[in-house]
């Protein structure tokens, strides 16, 4: 019986860490925006002052926005996804990956160019148990696995939506080679990955590639993988909310 409990607490940690719930130190958060207050609404009553940051802030973030959706039309887009098949925590064995069909629904929806982030030795195992050990291995190691292609003509793309499945609280690593091997200063940088529960994890930070980054989508693999309708009307909510594609 003791031995059935410690097997059972086991399953249960693996699931817990690999849906990303353990999540690492984000690291890279943005600095919040300056209140806007001057100097004479100071000695307005603490629930006036309150409101009127509120108030301020809102009104910063939606012209940030509106600025933001203003400049993403008309540019070129790209969207780079890293994404495994294979059996998967909480869908089973896949033959398309979770990533894959989000990445899928975004360029359907942007008109963006798809390009799969693949490395060149692939010894991702097929069986889960076998890839979270492998994956963690890689982590600890901070590898940088080479990729079997790159991006034609990347310097003529303005947007780059970068996804993949959250493992480990942390992004995979051949996601990690493909963003270093270019040069993002200028470009936009938006976000997405597949979970089972953990959110991005703060695997969204990607200031310091000097792009500049834009509020990501976390979407539940199982929602990907068998509910794309769901999964669909999640993407196009985001998309919309950034100001990139009208209802």
């Amino acid at each position: 019986m003791k031995r059935i409990n410690n097997i059972f607490f086991a399953l249960i940690f693996a699931a817990f860490m690999t849906s990303g719930i353990a999540c690492a130190a984000e690291g890279d958060k943005g600095k919040s925006a300056d209140s806007g207050i001057k100097a004479e609404q100071q000695a307005k009553p603490a629930a006036s002052v309150k409101k009127d940051v509120k108030n301020s802030a809102k009104d910063k973030g939606n012209n940030v926005k509106n600025n933001a959706a203003k400049e993403e039309k008309g540019k070129k887009i790209l969207v780079a996804y890293f994404s495994r098949t294979g059996e998967q925590y909480g869908v089973g064995v896949i033959s398309k990956g979770n990533t894959e069909i989000a990445a899928e629904i975004i360029a359907a929806k942007t008109g963006g160019t798809l390009f799969e982030i693949k490395p060149k030795d692939d010894k991702y195992p097929k069986a889960y148990k076998d890839l979270i050990k492998y994956a963690k291995d890689e982590m600890k190691d901070n590898a940088r696995p080479e990729l079997s292609a790159d991006v034609k003509n990347f310097a003529d793309y303005d947007t780059v939506f970068i996804g993949y499945p959250v493992w480990w609280g942390d992004k995979p690593m051949p996601v990690y080679t493909f963003i270093e091997k270019h040069d993002f200063k200028g470009k936009t940088i938006i976000p997405f990955a597949t979970h089972e529960g953990s959110g991005f994890c703060g695997t969204q930070g990607m200031s310091k590639t000097g792009a500049t980054v834009r509020e990501g989508l976390g979407i539940y693999g199982h929602v990907a993988q068998n509910d794309r309708e769901k999964a669909e009307k999640q993407v196009v909510g985001w998309l919309t909310e950034l100001g990139i594609i009208k209802k």
